[in-house]
């Protein structure tokens, strides 16, 4: 039974207010070759419950899955192993149901987690503070470049090419609704980074250049000399980390000068999860704080001398600040959060750092067994996890085949970079502690003869 608690003329009053002839034109947005004229071909319009549900696992089975195959796909999202006490923990009554209040005292325990959620951020990116979570590492970077624009009173951000498209994209999006003007560099096949040209492309008018850490295709850029470049400018840098576990081996980026660092931190705490829900990670220099979006819980004593925790800013719409808010956020990724601060909690610095060393020499085992295959070359020698391979055939194409064969091996920088052929030989490979030798080989194997056949 449907429910619509609607009436047609209540519709229509509303409608008539927003001024729209239909519901149609709420959506006018949608490109019409994205929209069905009609129901979707060859599904019927009922069925039984089991016979769904035996539909839908037949589809399923088709899947070839991270826990199932070789795995070497990153690109921003990682599959790392995630200890079995974490997901023990979050899922207590305490945690799995627990929501800030409006009289967030009461909820010491929420409070202290996300506090103690902010600190390890902080010490991570090497800021002076960090927020209460974010929704993902993409919105978090677009959170960033309106948290420079309200420090700089400019309007114009420069996206290195090694950023991640999807970042990227994410970014062209919602500055369509704001006016600011978004320079996006063209990613380049080549050893370095974009250094030179990131510099190159600031001006007087820039609020923030933004750099990814490492970089999509897996580089390693100089934070410090970009920073040099944009603060003579007066301009601000961002830094966005879309893997974390890298920062147990690189320097931090606050500590080179980055003045808001984000990412995403799905790696430490939370699965691939079919793409969700992830985490949005955002720290920055302490000066800052008051353009910085979302909430800060902080740590005080109550009357009696007691430890306590308080929500200590909170800048959105819907608290006093109202339409002078610096962001719409509207909660945090609070389980997602806890996940992540258990399992770091549970590395501690020196697990982190050995996580961080076992991931490298992953890579480096994987790179070095790899570039023995006939054709087949590095494109960068500095990386972290992943690193980008150059093919003598179509990536696109390989990445195919090698799924045939009971392969996830890497992402293609054709897909990533639809309309960029001179990409199209790109493979953004990945390895992480999860990857053992067996899977390196096989996936050497395959490849060899997928290379072998495209060739042929």
């Amino acid at each position: 039974m449907r429910y619509l608690p609607l009436t047609p003329q209540e519709r229509a009053d509303m409608l008539g207010v927003i001024g729209a002839a239909s519901v149609d034109d709420l959506f006018v947005d949608v490109p019409e070759a994205a929209r069905l004229a009609g129901p979707v071909a060859g599904l019927p319009s009922h069925a039984s419950e089991m016979a769904v549900e035996r539909h839908m696992s037949a589809l399923a089975a088709r899947n070839l899955s991270a826990g199932t195959a070789p795995f070497f796909i990153g690109a921003g999202a990682y599959r790392h192993h995630v200890p079995a006490t974490v997901d023990h923990l979050i899922q207590r009554g305490e945690f799995l149901t627990a929501y800030t209040p409006y009289q967030p005292e009461i909820a010491q325990g929420t409070l202290q987690v996300l506090f103690e959620f902010q600190t390890q951020v902080a010490r991570l990116f090497g800021t002076d503070v960090a927020n209460a979570s974010m929704y993902d590492g993409s919105t978090a970077c677009w959170e960033a470049i309106l948290m420079a624009g309200r420090v700089t009173r400019r309007s114009r951000a420069v996206l290195s090419g090694g950023l991640h498209p999807h970042y990227a994209e994410v970014v062209r999006t919602l500055a369509r609704f704001t006016g600011d003007a978004i320079t996006s560099l063209d990613a380049q096949l080549t050893a370095a980074p974009d250094d030179a040209a990131v510099i190159a492309a600031i001006d007087a008018e820039t609020a923030c250049v933004v750099v990814q850490y490492p970089d999509v295709l897996g580089r390693i850029p100089d934070l410090a000399r970009i920073s040099a470049a944009a603060q003579a400018a007066g301009a601000l840098l961002i830094c966005v980390v879309t893997e974390p576990v890298a920062l147990g081996m690189i320097e931090a980026p606050g500590h080179l000068g980055a003045d808001i660092v984000v990412g995403e931190g799905q790696s430490l705490g939370v699965g691939l999860q079919f793409g969700g829900p992830y985490l949005g990670l955002l720290g920055c220099r302490e000066k800052f704080v008051r353009q910085m979006p979302g909430r800060l819980c902080g740590q005080t004593v109550d009357a009696d001398g007691k430890r306590g925790f308080v929500l200590t800013l909170s800048t959105r719409e819907q608290h006093i600040r109202r339409e002078k808010a610096t962001s719409n956020i509207c909660t945090n990724s609070g389980l997602c959060a806890l996940a992540f601060s258990i399992h770091l909690t549970l590395l501690g610095g020196e697990g982190m750092a050995q996580l961080a060393a076992v991931n490298h020499a992953r890579a480096q085992a994987m790179v070095d067994r790899l570039t023995a295959i006939p054709g087949v070359t590095l494109l960068n020698d500095a990386y972290f996890n992943e690193a980008t391979l150059l093919l003598p055939a179509d990536a696109r194409e390989v990445v195919r085949k090698l799924a045939e064969r009971g392969v996830l091996g890497g992402v293609s920088l054709g897909r990533l970079f639809p309309g960029h052929p001179e990409l199209a030989s790109g493979l953004l490979v990945t390895a992480t502690e999860t990857v053992t030798d067996e899977d390196i080989e096989v996936f050497a194997r395959e490849l060899a003869q997928v290379l072998e056949g495209v060739a042929a």
